[in-house]
C-alpha cells in the first residue's frame, strides 16, 4: 500500500494515498463533488483527462484541474473557491 500523505480539503486535514491525482484523493476522502456549478448543483470529474473541466478546484491558491494534478503533501485544496 502506498504511503499516506496529509492534505487540507476545504480547511480540513485529511489523509490520502500519495500516489494519485487530486481528483482520486478527493474521492478517497469521501468528497464526490469537486465544485459547484453556476446553478448551485454539485459537479464532479467526468472524463479523467482534462477535457470536461468539471474537476476544477483551487490548489494552493490557483485554479487547477484535479484529474491532471498529482496530489502532494501539504496541498491546500478548495472545492468551492
Amino acid at each position: 500500500m502506498p504511503p499516506e500523505i496529509s492534505v487540507r480539503i476545504d480547511g480540513e486535514d485529511v489523509r490520502v494515498r500519495g500516489d494519485c491525482s487530486v481528483a482520486a484523493a478527493l474521492r478517497q476522502a469521501g468528497y464526490a463533488a469537486t465544485r459547484l456549478a453556476h446553478d448551485g448543483s454539485r459537479r464532479a470529474a467526468c472524463c479523467g483527462m482534462g477535457i470536461c473541466f468539471e474537476c476544477r478546484v483551487q490548489i494552493d491558491g490557483r485554479e487547477r484541474l484535479a484529474c491532471l494534478t498529482p496530489v502532494a503533501a501539504g496541498m491546500e485544496i478548495w472545492r468551492d473557491a
